[in-house]
């Protein structure tokens, strides 16, 4: 078995000499007469049924066929009028951040790249995200707010959040760029951690989750944009990713068999965490101000995911980040609340959208 794309070029002037064939969604089954006809005119060796896409549909892209042949073409020849399309001049698509590859990708299911763009008609540049994911954050939530830990698991959460802050003082000290940097890519595991831990649990029980699935997968995306945001800012050293491996490793597996512990106590050690991540863009806000960061313009990733002004700068990032910190330190102690009273996540609704 085969494939080729000569059919896309001959398969028109054949379907009237084809004779009976068999059809199927759209499909045509040409019998060996036809074939040879197709393989003839393409250059090609080889007898046998071929399937093949009718025209009206939009032509055959790709056609599968058994060959009998002893010879088998495995590309058109080069003499062709109309060569053979390159990835340079298929479809194009942009990398995981913005167009920078204008290189496409063939496709053989079909499957096309949306064209989407800005609300003001100009070309959407990213394919991280899409303009239905961006939002404004809401700087007025409350960043004062903390949970007094009074039971045995608070204080173990709270304490073991308060241990992992020495090291990190240690090390980053005042480089608030790469310590954000590095705080992200932690925060953004305890939310794809639980959200699959609550996916195979629905799945094993049959029921709905109540919203918080998407919810804890949300969190984890959004983490995961701040990484994004701040990987523009700061450029990680050798050693720096190196950490991020090892850190990343422990603290998943940790986190995982700790979920499947005690999810109160897994959400409210994440409500911990972002307790301390709001305190340290705070002192980040401070240095920016001082002078001793200097208040670069925000990353275009930044300006397009918050829908922050064109002249953004980086000070307006971090309050941004903070902002969404803040309400992930919400949406854990909520849910350690809800295992606390003796109740499951889908008994109370998910804050889907909360950032």
């Amino acid at each position: 078995m085969m494939m080729i794309r000569g059919g896309a070029k001959v398969a028109p002037s054949l379907m009237k000499a084809t004779g009976p064939r068999m059809s199927h969604g759209g499909l045509h089954l040409l019998n060996p007469a036809a074939t040879a006809e197709l393989h003839s005119a393409s250059g090609m060796s080889g007898i046998g049924w071929m399937w093949t896409r009718n025209p009206a549909t939009g032509g055959a892209r790709f056609a599968s066929t058994v060959t009998l042949g002893e010879k088998t073409a495995t590309e058109e020849p080069t003499t062709d009028a109309n060569p053979k399309k390159t990835e340079n001049n298929e479809s194009t698509g942009g990398d995981a951040g913005g167009n920078k590859g204008e290189k496409g990708i063939a496709s053989y299911w079909g499957v096309e790249p949306n064209k989407i763009t800005k609300e003001d008609g100009s070309e959407w540049k990213w394919n991280c995200f899409r303009p239905w994911e961006t939002y404004k954050a809401d700087l007025t939530i409350d960043l004062t707010k903390h949970h007094k830990p009074t039971t045995f698991l608070d204080r173990l959460a709270y304490w073991t959040v308060k241990s992992l802050r020495w090291p990190t003082d240690l090390f980053f000290q005042r480089r608030y760029g790469c310590r954000a940097m590095m705080l992200e890519t932690v925060a953004a595991v305890p939310g794809m951690v639980g959200g699959m831990l609550l996916h195979c649990k629905s799945l094993r029980r049959f029921e709905q989750s109540g919203g918080w699935i998407k919810a804890l997968l949300e969190e984890a995306e959004n983490e995961r944009m701040h990484l994004m945001t701040f990987m523009e800012v700061a450029k990680p050293k050798w050693y720096e990713r190196a950490l991020v491996i090892t850190v990343q490793g422990v603290f998943f597996n940790a986190y995982f068999f700790g979920y499947l512990i005690s999810p109160k106590f897994a959400h409210r050690m994440v409500g911990y965490l972002e307790e301390e991540a709001i305190h340290s863009y705070t002192e980040f806000l401070k240095e920016l101000d001082k002078g001793n960061i200097e208040n670069v313009p925000a990353p275009a990733i930044a300006i397009d995911y918050w829908r922050l002004p064109a002249d953004a700068t980086l000070r307006d990032v971090v309050m941004v980040v903070r902002a969404d910190e803040a309400h992930h330190r919400d949406v854990n102690h909520f849910a350690s609340d809800i295992h606390y009273q003796g109740r499951e996540l889908k008994e109370a609704p998910a804050p889907i959208g909360y950032h």
